[in-house]
C-alpha cells in the first residue's frame, strides 16, 4: 500500500443543502476549493459526521465524491464509511473508490456504541473493507464514554492489518492519549496519529502528526496555525492561537449536544460567505435564534470575519 500523507489539517466537510433540502453541489465545489486554497490543508473528509453522512442517500454520497474528484483535482478525498453490517460497509468503501475517493475513514458499527463489540468482528470489518476497496484506511477510535471505543490491544491489532495507515483519535481521554500514543508509535512508527479531540486540541497536537477534525471545516487557517505552532513546540505561540480560538470553540462545541456543532459551523460558514444557508437534515434541528449572533461574535473576536 502507498500510504497517503495527511500530516497537516484535514477538515471534515459539512454538506451544504439547497432551500428544498437537496444537496447543493455547486457550493460543495466552491467550499472545497476554498479549503484546498488554505496552506497546510492536506485533504478533505466527505460523508462523515460533520457532513451528515448518515442522513445522505447512497447516490448522494457517491455524487459528492464524484463531484469533488472531478471539480477539485489533486486534492485528497477521504470518504467516511459507516454502514452497520460488514458486507454493507465493504460495499460502501468499494463505491467510494469507484467514485474517486483516495482513502476511507472507517466508522465502528453503530450498534457497538451501546452494546459493545466482539473483538474478532473489528479486525474482520477492517479486512473486509480493504479487500473490497483496496483503499488505505483511517482507523476511527470513538470516545471512551462509548462501548465502541477500541482498547489498546485492539488498536495495536488493527494497526498491524494491511491497509491501515492512520488513527483518527477521538477517545477524548487524556490519560489514554498520554499512555497509549507512545506505545502505538513504538510499535508502529509509520502510523499517522491524527487528533480529532475538538475540546482537547492544545493537549493532543503536541504529539499528533495532523488533525482530521470537523472543526477545521469552519476555521481551517486557525487549525493549521495551532498545529504548526504546537509541532514547533512553541508553547506560548500555540497557547495564544488556542486562546484566540476558544470563543469559537465555546460557541460551536460547548452546547447542549455535541451534535449541534454541525449546525453551529454552518451558521459560521454563512457568516464567512461560504454557505448560502445553514439548512440541516433531520434528525438535526436548527439552533435557537440567538445562536447565529453568538457564532458571529466569536468569529469576530478571533479576527476571522
Amino acid at each position: 500500500m502507498n500510504a497517503p500523507d495527511l500530516r497537516g489539517v484535514t477538515p471534515a466537510l459539512v454538506t451544504p443543502f439547497n432551500e428544498d433540502g437537496s444537496v447543493d453541489y455547486d457550493t460543495v465545489v466552491s467550499y472545497t476549493k476554498w479549503l484546498k486554497s488554505i496552506p497546510g490543508v492536506t485533504g478533505v473528509v466527505v460523508n462523515a459526521h460533520a457532513g451528515e453522512g448518515t442522513s445522505l442517500f447512497e447516490e448522494e454520497r457517491r455524487e459528492i465524491i464524484e463531484t469533488v474528484a472531478a471539480k477539485v483535482p489533486d486534492f485528497h478525498i477521504v470518504a467516511g464509511v459507516s454502514g452497520e453490517g460488514t458486507a454493507v460497509v465493504a460495499r460502501e468503501a468499494e463505491m467510494a473508490k469507484e467514485a474517486g475517493a483516495h482513502s476511507v475513514l472507517l466508522f465502528p458499527a453503530a450498534s457497538w456504541t451501546r452494546f459493545g463489540y466482539q473483538k474478532p468482528a473489528v479486525s474482520d470489518r477492517y479486512r473486509a473493507v480493504y479487500d473490497a476497496s483496496e483503499l488505505p484506511i483511517i482507523l476511527f477510535n470513538w470516545p471512551n464514554t462509548t462501548k465502541a471505543t477500541y482498547s489498546l490491544d485492539v488498536l495495536l491489532e488493527l494497526c498491524a492489518l494491511d491497509g491501515v495507515f492512520a488513527i483518527k483519535d477521538g477517545a477524548r481521554d487524556m490519560i489514554r492519549w498520554d499512555v497509549e500514543t507512545p506505545i502505538i508509535r513504538q510499535n508502529f512508527p509509520d502510523i499517522q496519529m491524527l487528533t480529532c479531540q475538538d475540546e482537547f486540541l492544545l493537549h493532543t497536537m503536541w504529539e499528533s502528526d495532523g488533525a482530521l477534525v470537523g472543526y477545521a471545516a469552519l476555521i481551517p487557517e486557525l487549525m493549521v496555525e495551532l498545529l504548526e505552532k504546537a509541532k514547533a513546540h512553541d508553547y506560548d505561540a500555540a497557547k495564544e492561537a488556542y486562546d484566540r480560538m476558544m470563543p469559537i470553540t465555546r460557541a460551536v462545541y460547548h452546547r447542549e449536544s455535541h451534535m449541534e456543532s454541525t449546525m453551529a459551523m454552518k451558521l459560521g460558514l454563512v457568516e464567512r460567505g461560504l454557505l448560502k444557508n445553514a439548512i440541516v437534515r433531520s434528525p438535526l434541528m436548527p439552533l435557537e435564534a440567538e445562536a447565529r449572533g453568538q457564532v458571529a461574535s466569536a468569529l469576530k473576536s478571533a479576527g476571522v470575519i
